[in-house]
């Protein structure tokens, strides 16, 4: 089980489901599936799985479509058989569950296919909620996307406040070069400052609002040498045109922190057999 679904079900429970506990005998068995409601991408059939063993750990959560399929209004999603208390305790936490990361795997395969044929491809950011950093990345992978570092220790992100602390970019990678051998991007500015960047090496360039056309010209020197990231305030209607400067990356924030959530719902189909 993923650190952080049982502190999301404590979180839902408290210290018991009264109208559940209540109402259902403990050895009470039945089945229920799940069903979309609109059309997107599927993600976090694992996740819905543990929330339903947490609770019955002999809980037979079958899943009818797989993580990264698409969805259409009506189509069901899974089956749960076991504790009828599990299931409808465990009810809200997995569709919560299995709503935002499906949101997000569908924004995801959005921005892809806007993308598609170019050489680019759709990075997530670490503007991700806290306690589900891990669901959100997975999710983006569900709907084709690629993650970008998972946390601070993965690769070296040297940012405008670094540079001004250092004093400039030769520094600042000289600096983290001198205590850790990870991957060192450099965000620039203009086109002086990256080719400052490219003179010290480093793994990738983050070109930060930039506008396309000297997107364009950035890539033209960098001439393949170092991967090249376009970031800031991407959307849609834009994220096509960035493609086409032949950036090799293209990162966006709104797939964890503006997705919105896929429509599900449980539907308990009575007494197991």
């Amino acid at each position: 089980m993923l650190p952080g679904i049982k502190e999301f079900l404590m979180e839902d429970v408290g210290v018991e489901d009264i109208t559940t506990n209540s109402i259902v005998p403990p050895e009470h068995r039945s089945h229920a599936k799940i069903i979309a409601k609109a059309a997107g991408v599927l993600a976090g059939q694992r996740f819905a799985r543990d929330v339903f063993g947490f609770f019955d750990k002999d809980a037979e959560y079958t899943e009818i479509k797989k993580d990264g399929d698409l969805l259409q209004p009506g189509e069901p999603v899974s089956t749960i058989a076991g504790l009828t208390r599990a299931i409808l305790t465990g009810e809200r936490v997995a569709l919560n569950i299995l709503q935002r990361l499906s949101g997000t795997a569908s924004l995801t395969r959005k921005f892809v296919d806007a993308a598609a044929g170019t050489k680019a491809r759709i990075l997530d950011t670490r503007k991700t909620t806290p306690g589900m950093r891990e669901m959100e990345k997975y999710a983006v992978r569900m709907g084709g996307g690629v993650n970008h570092r998972r946390d601070l220790t993965e690769m070296a992100l040297i940012k405008e406040n670094h540079i001004a602390v250092a004093g400039s970019i030769p520094e600042a990678v000289s600096l983290i070069r001198r205590t850790s051998r990870v991957p060192i991007e450099v965000e620039v500015r203009s086109m002086d400052e990256l080719k400052i960047a490219v003179a010290t090496g480093v793994e990738r360039i983050m070109l930060d609002n930039w506008d396309t056309a000297s997107m364009k010209e950035a890539v033209q020197f960098v001439a393949g040498r170092i991967e090249i990231e376009a970031s800031g305030n991407m959307t849609l209607e834009r994220v096509r045109e960035v493609a086409m400067t032949g950036v090799d990356f293209i990162s966006v924030g709104a797939l964890t922190h503006s997705a919105g959530s896929l429509d599900m719902s449980l539907l308990h189909e009575g007494v197991k057999t």
